[in-house]
């Protein structure tokens, strides 16, 4: 349940009983989740193409907006170049300052290649057409429309009744209260950005240490599913959704769980917000079943109406996507422009060779390169490996990209302006745990369900 301070707790199943509330419509717990399980997460063949439902509306929307598309893009880029500077969040710390810098420069990129002029080595077919084409642009039209899909996803009692089954499992695993399992699971079906709100509103409240806000900030905000969508059909492994979508999930977690033990979040202090007093959870001594059926019951009642919620969800969604495209198209370009004509990923990538040569993946270059490219955009290991001949190596870069957590050109700033005490080296740090452990435990079982695929 969430109280007024917005923290989850844990009550008596006594009380979530008694006190469950009696929404109108309860049909749209079963009706609305469905849907959006469907939308995400079955494939369906549509003019002979197989994917889910949530690529072929984006695609279809694609094909009505035709020659449209790059403006529309364009204007999105534009806005959210514009939206730091009329909000005065460029002020709010220096990392906020340079991205709204590097917005700047994005959208000169993006003006660059919609209407074909400046430097003529940015307008190589692998740097700036194919960043803007194969990246911006999807992303761009996916996420405000897998947004809308969202709210039916996560706004109508799934995500709590799952949150109040896995309960039990967070503290011994993950080293994070019960009510975590709410951020998880928000956070790798919804975004980063809905994580991180929760995240730190939890700790602002007392509902986590600063431990605890730091394990789930660094091991659970990953990007959504619309951005997996992005990563697979880039990396061309779309008939492979459902196994990678659930490997991507299981490897996240798995290295989570190492990694809380390991420094530096094994070392961050213990302790609430400065000046707020601790909020532990009860425990669930009864019936969890019937306390998950309560927690999505009351968030049920909670819930707005359809329209509304799927306003909200899409303006969401378009603000989010403008902020993301201007540093994906100038972080993401001067990454591509350095890995062209620079040896300085090649160098970082020693860091990962020996464990990808030890796995004995394909191409233990290229790899070693995609793994270490995605500190500055966890988008660029998909480009830079889209034309490799082994599925097995696009498939373990696929998860990396998710795994991960850390890239600078959204998580690193987004982190930075919350109130969890982590520092820039603490996530660089974390990164390199991450990527490793990701190769590790994804190499075996991505063996493995091609085998069975």
């Amino acid at each position: 349940m969430t109280d007024a301070a917005g923290s989850y707790s844990e009550v008596e199943p006594t009380e979530v009983i008694s006190d469950t509330p009696k929404p109108r419509g309860a049909w749209r717990f079963f009706a609305y989740s469905g849907i959006g399980i469907f939308v995400f997460f079955v494939p369906v063949t549509i003019a002979g193409d197989n994917t889910i439902l949530l690529d072929h509306v984006v695609n279809g929307l694609r094909a009505l907006l035709g020659p449209a598309t790059p403006y529309v893009i364009l204007a999105i880029i534009l806005f959210g170049t514009i939206y730091p500077f009329a909000t005065g969040r460029w002020r709010i710390s220096t990392t906020k300052s340079v991205f709204a810098v590097l917005n700047i420069v994005g959208l000169v990129a993006a003006s660059m290649m919609v209407f074909d002029f400046g430097p003529r080595f940015l307008h190589d077919e692998s740097l700036g057409p194919f960043l803007f084409q194969r990246l911006v642009i999807p992303v761009g039209l996916i996420v405000p429309i897998g947004a809308i899909f969202l709210a039916l996803l996560v706004g109508y009692g799934l995500m709590e009744y799952i949150g109040v089954l896995v309960r039990p499992v967070m503290r011994p695993v993950w080293r994070t209260p019960g009510r975590s399992a709410v951020d998880a699971v928000a956070s790798f079906v919804g975004s980063y950005a809905v994580g991180l709100l929760i995240t730190n509103r939890q700790y602002r409240t007392g509902g986590y240490t600063a431990r605890e806000a730091a394990i789930i900030a660094t091991g659970f905000s990953t990007v959504s599913v619309t951005f997996m969508v992005i990563v697979a059909r880039t990396l061309d492994i779309m008939h492979l959704w459902l196994w990678y979508f659930f490997l991507a999930l299981v490897v996240t977690f798995v290295v989570t769980a190492v990694t809380a033990r390991l420094p530096p979040l094994s070392i961050i202090p213990d302790t609430t917000f400065p000046g707020v007093e601790p909020n532990p959870e009860p425990q669930i001594t009864g019936s969890k079943w019937k306390a998950a059926w309560a927690d999505a019951m009351r968030q049920l009642a909670l819930a707005p109406k359809l329209p509304i919620n799927l306003w909200q969800n899409f303006r969401d969604g378009v603000l989010m996507v403008s902020q993301i495209l201007p540093s994906i198209m100038s972080v993401g370009l001067i990454a591509l422009v350095i890995e062209k004509h620079t040896p300085l990923f090649e160098w970082l990538g020693y860091i990962f060779y020996p464990i990808v040569w030890l796995l004995r993946l394909p191409d233990p270059e290229l790899a070693s390169t995609a793994f270490a490219v995605g500190i500055a955009e966890m988008f660029l290991p998909a480009t830079l490996a889209a034309g490799a001949t082994s599925e097995l190596l696009r498939l373990v870069i696929a998860v990396t990209c998710v795994s991960q957590i850390i890239f600078f050109s959204a998580i690193v700033p987004a982190l930075m302006a919350t109130d969890i005490p982590m520092k820039v080296w603490h996530l660089v740090v974390i990164w390199v745990e991450r990527v490793m452990l990701s190769i590790l435990f994804a190499v075996p079982l991505a063996h493995l369900i091609l085998m069975v695929a």
